[in-house]
């Protein structure tokens, strides 16, 4: 039987609580089929003692920054204020650990957590995702970060960063899909009664006005393009079917959703493509058709697009080889 997965949760001062706690339900709680634990997961401060959190309480740990040599994944919670969030400082043994870390094991941020990873360099050049209401001050204190403010998580690989709170939920679930496919996920996912994946990005949550009540909805429009995602849909074609001109449902849809029609469909595309090649053994080709991009080569282009990877490649990798060829 292999060990599981160690992670090591790094909680820095003014950690946001709720955060705190998310890489124990989500990836601790993680299990195989025979119900074996597929992760490990420990808390701890750089010097084992009592760490404030952001919520009028403090937690002492039961792990000091020993236990980093040994941690295949680190994660950094959100924090609150501070010099981290405000100007981009953190202490330097922080920064040394978490360099040394990187060396060894994939790095998790959650919210602002990312701000500490930028302030130890380890997000350079790289893409990432933070809170959207700490956009403006992490362009200014890490300019050389690619960060997109639109999204709920970024995966680069050794590196993954998520939006704000409820984001790292996703971001620890992609996690558990990305290494031990959907069925364990969506376990976890059922036990802590959330939604395996979330559609959309964190623009939906920015402050806006509120839509005029006055006018009609789109939501039944979008669960009627969730069951024709095969068929060759226009926005004229879903602006019809809402009863409205182009222009209100494209106002109306933005509005609601945070993104245009066309990107919002496509999304749903991706994510109904991600569920046949995950869960049967339907040819690219049909998966292509049944999810309405029409041909392969379009499929492969806005999953990679999406997600960084063939459509035959993310088969393998939650399915195993199929004889199917692309």
């Amino acid at each position: 039987m292999s060990q599981p997965h160690e992670v090591v949760v790094l909680a820095v001062d003014r950690v946001v609580g709720f955060e705190l706690g998310l890489p124990y339900r989500l990836l601790g709680l993680a299990e195989d089929a025979d119900g074996r634990p597929l992760y490990r997961v420990r808390v701890a401060t750089l010097d084992g003692r009592p760490v404030r959190t952001a919520d009028g309480f403090s937690v002492q740990p039961e792990h000091d920054g020993s236990v980093l040599e040994t941690a295949g994944t680190v994660v950094v919670p959100g924090i609150m204020g501070g010099p981290v969030v405000r100007e981009g400082r953190i202490p330097p043994e922080l920064g040394d650990a978490l360099r040394d870390a990187a060396r060894h094991a994939r790095l998790v941020s959650i919210c602002t957590g990312s701000s500490v990873l930028a302030a130890a360099g380890l997000l350079d050049g790289r893409p990432a995702a933070t809170h959207w209401r700490d956009v403006d001050a992490f362009r200014a204190n890490f300019p050389s970060v690619r960060l997109d403010p639109d999204v709920l998580f970024v995966d680069d690989g050794d590196v993954l960063t998520s939006a704000g709170v409820a984001a790292g939920i996703d971001l620890l679930l992609h996690l558990v899909r990305r290494d031990h496919g959907s069925e364990v996920a969506n376990r976890v996912a059922r036990r802590n009664v959330v939604a395996p994946w979330r559609d959309g990005g964190q623009s939906q949550f920015v402050e806006r006005p509120v839509p005029d009540p006055g006018d009609a909805g789109t939501a039944a429009t979008r669960a009627w393009a969730l069951e024709h995602l095969g068929d060759p849909l226009t926005l004229a074609d879903l602006a019809a079917h809402a009863r409205m001109s182009v222009r209100t449902f494209t106002r109306r849809f933005r509005e609601e959703t945070g993104l245009s029609a066309a990107r919002w469909l496509v999304q749903q595309r991706v994510a109904l493509a991600r569920r046949l090649l995950e869960s049967t053994d339907v040819p690219v080709e049909r998966v292509a058709e049944q999810a309405g991009f029409g041909t392969t080569a379009s499929l492969r282009q806005h999953l990679h697009a999406a997600i960084g990877v063939a459509p035959l490649a993310y088969r393998r990798t939650y399915r195993g080889p199929v004889a199917h060829p692309m």
